[in-house]
C-alpha cells in the first residue's frame, strides 16, 4: 500500500512531522519531486533534525528513495548522510538512475538570474539552490542523471556539451566574468569532472543507485508499506500553482506517479493525505489574499504585499510558529488560513485525509478568522482562479472563528480529540466540511506525542 503526503498550500505545512507521525507502520519512504530546496524539520525522541534532501523518515531507519523526479545536490546529500551518522544513525537511502543531478552551475545560473529579476522587482523568491535551473536541462534534455555518474566516459562527455553552453549564458547574455565568481570551478570541466565522478564512485561503492520504479514496485510486492514523500505545496506547483510564483516540479499527488515510476493506479488505490497549517505562510513573491502583514527586511514580495493591516498579530504567530524557512532563514509572510487554495488542492489531488498542523499556535486569539471565498470583479469564487494576475486582484471574504484558549497541549494529545477546546473543534470541523475530508491527524505541538492521531492510514 501507499500512502502519498502532499502540501495544500505554500509548503512548510509540517509534512516531514506527518511522515515522522506514521513512520512506525512504513517500510519505504520515497521523495518524489524537489531538490534541496525543501525543508524538513522532524523532531525525534527529543532531537530536531533539520533536513533539506535526505527523505524523513530516513531519521526512523526506514530506507529513503530519491525518485526520478527529484533533482539531487551530491554535495547536500553526503552532507547530509554523513552529519546524520555523526549524530548515531544509519541512513539507508537510495537514488534513482534517472534522478538528475543538480551542478554548481545550475545555483550560479540561479543566483545571477534571480538578481537580474531583482532589478525590475520581478524575482520568484527562490532559494537559489540551482532547482529551477537543472529542471531546465532536464525538459531540454541536456541534463545529467544520476547513472551518468556511474560511468566516466559518459559523464565527461555530459560535461563537454552542457559547460561551455552555461559558460557561454553567464559571460555573453549576463556579462559576468567567470574569474570573478566566488566558485570559479562551477564552470570548469576538469574539476567538475573530478569532484561528480568521485561522487558517482561513492554512489557504486554503498549501493545506492537504484531504477526507483523497479525498486519500489518489489518492495510492495514483498508487502512493504511505501510513502511517497512530496515537497513545497500545491500552490507552488509549476502547472497547478500561481504561476511564475512556483517551484519547478509538480508536488500535487500527480507528482508521485510521474516522480518515482508508479502507476496512478496505485497511487490512486493508496491514501492521498493533504497536510494543512492551521493558518498559511509563504517565502517569496506573489499574491497573499489573507495576508496578515509584511515582513521586514528583504523579503521578495514585502513591498509589493504591503505590510497588511494586522503587522502586530502576524509578527505573535510568526514568533510562536518559528515560522522562518528551514533552508532560507527567511521569515515567512503570515496570513490567515485560505480556504479557496485547499479547495483547489484537494480537488487536484484527490485527498482522503487531513493532517492539520499548529493549530497551538493559534491559542489565545479572540478570534480567528478564515478567507472563506474571494471577491473578483464583483464575482464570488469559491476556489483559485486559474492566472495569477486575476489572483492578485482578488479580495478575501472572511468567516470568523472563536479563539481558544492555551491548553496543556501534551495533555490534550494524550487525551484525543474530545479533550480539544470546543471553539478549536469547531474550526477543524468547518475545514473537515469545507474539503469533504476527514482531519486523520490534528498537530498541537511539533512533537510526535504533541499530535492527535484519529486514523492510522496503513
Amino acid at each position: 500500500m501507499t500512502v502519498t503526503i502532499v502540501g495544500s498550500q505554500l509548503g512548510d505545512e509540517g509534512k516531514g512531522g506527518i511522515v515522522d507521525l506514521y513512520g512506525d507502520d512504513v517500510d519505504v519512504v520515497a521523495r518524489y519531486q524537489g531538490g534541496d530546496n525543501a525543508g524538513h524539520t522532524v523532531v525525534h525522541e527529543g532531537e530536531t533534525y533539520k533536513l533539506s534532501l535526505v527523505p524523513s523518515g530516513a531519521i526512523r531507519g526506514k530506507v529513503g528513495v530519491l525518485g526520478n523526479g527529484c533533482v539531487v545536490n551530491p554535495r547536500t546529500l553526503f552532507d547530509e548522510l554523513d552529519t546524520l551518522q555523526e549524530r548515531g544513525l544509519e541512513p539507508d537511502v537510495r537514488i534513482a538512475k534517472r534522478a538528475h543531478i543538480i551542478f554548481p552551475f545550475h545555483r550560479v545560473l540561479d543566483g545571477i538570474e534571480e538578481q537580474v529579476k531583482s532589478e525590475s522587482d520581478s524575482e520568484v523568491g527562490t532559494t537559489g539552490r540551482g532547482i529551477g535551473p537543472t529542471y531546465e536541462d532536464k525538459a531540454g534534455r541536456r541534463g545529467i542523471r544520476a547513472g551518468d555518474l556511474l560511468d566516466d566516459d559518459v559523464l565527461r562527455e555530459r560535461l563537454e556539451y552542457i559547460v561551455p553552453q552555461k559558460r557561454a549564458v553567464v559571460e555573453d547574455v549576463y556579462g559576468v566574468d567567470v574569474a570573478d565568481l566566488e566558485d570559479p570551478d562551477a564552470l570548469d570541466v576538469d574539476a567538475l569532472f573530478e569532484e561528480f565522478r568521485e561522487y558517482g564512485e561513492r554512489f557504486e561503492t554503498e549501493g545506492m543507485t537504484v531504477n526507483a520504479s523497479v525498486f519500489l514496485t518489489e518492495a510492495m510486492a514483498e508487502g512493504q508499506n511505501v510513502m511517497l514523500e512530496g515537497a513545497q505545496g500545491t500552490t507552488i506547483d509549476i502547472d497547478h500553482g500561481n504561476y511564475p510564483y512556483v517551484t519547478s516540479s509538480n508536488p500535487t499527488a500527480g507528482g508521485a506517479t510521474t516522480g518515482t515510476g508508479l502507476s496512478p493506479g496505485v497511487v490512486g488505490g493508496g491514501e492521498v493525505i493533504g497536510i494543512v497549517k492551521a493558518y498559511l505562510t509563504r517565502v517569496g513573491s506573489g499574491p497573499l489574499p489573507t495576508e496578515l502583514g509584511g515582513v521586514v527586511g528583504d523579503t521578495p514580495g514585502y513591498e509589493e504585499q504591503g505590510e497588511g493591516e494586522n503587522e502586530e498579530l502576524a509578527t505573535d504567530i510568526r514568533e510562536e510558529g518559528g515560522e522562518y524557512g528551514t533552508v532560507t532563514g527567511r521569515p515567512r509572510r503570515v496570513a490567515w488560513l485560505d480556504m479557496p487554495m485547499l479547495r483547489h488542492a484537494a480537488r487536484v489531488s484527490g485527498f482522503t485525509g487531513l493532517a492539520i498542523n499548529h493549530l497551538d499556535v493559534l491559542a489565545g486569539l479572540d478570534e480567528v478568522e478564515v478567507g472563506h471565498s474571494y471577491t473578483l470583479d464583483g464575482e464570488e469564487l469559491l476556489t483559485l482562479p486559474a492566472t495569477t494576475e486575476e489572483w492578485g486582484r482578488c479580495t478575501a471574504n472572511y468567516r470568523s472563528f472563536d479563539g481558544w484558549p492555551e491548553v496543556d497541549w501534551a495533555e490534550v494529545a494524550s487525551d484525543g480529540y474530545q479533550a480539544l477546546p470546543e471553539s478549536a473543534r469547531a474550526y477543524i470541523e468547518y475545514i473537515e466540511t469545507e474539503l469533504d475530508t476527514p482531519a486523520y491527524a490534528i498537530g498541537v505541538g511539533p512533537g510526535r506525542g504533541e499530535t492527535i492521531v484519529r486514523e492510522r492510514p496503513f
